[in-house]
């Protein structure tokens, strides 16, 4: 059950990110969830390496949707430069 817990706030959280950042890409429901949770995951490393947070203190909801932010801008340089590799 906290699996599924998990997905949605991080679908919540993806989808927050998604509308600070809107991209051209579309990307599906999935992929939104994934990046949220990602994000969270981002935030917490990160902060837990400039001492923000403790090892079990969860991500707050700002730096999640921040880290969700930055996974955005990699996924979207990602698939630009999938994009524009030559096919064989």
């Amino acid at each position: 059950m906290q699996i599924i817990w998990t997905l949605l706030i991080g679908l919540v959280i993806g989808v927050l990110a998604r509308w600070i950042k809107p991209g051209a890409d579309p990307i599906g429901w999935i992929m939104t969830a994934l990046i949220g949770v990602g994000g969270a995951l981002l935030a917490k490393y990160i902060g837990q390496q400039m001492g923000w947070y403790g090892q079990y203190d969860k991500a707050g909801l700002l730096a999640s949707v921040g880290g969700a932010i930055v996974l955005l801008f990699v996924y979207e340089t990602l698939t630009r430069v999938a994009r524009r590799a030559p096919q064989k």
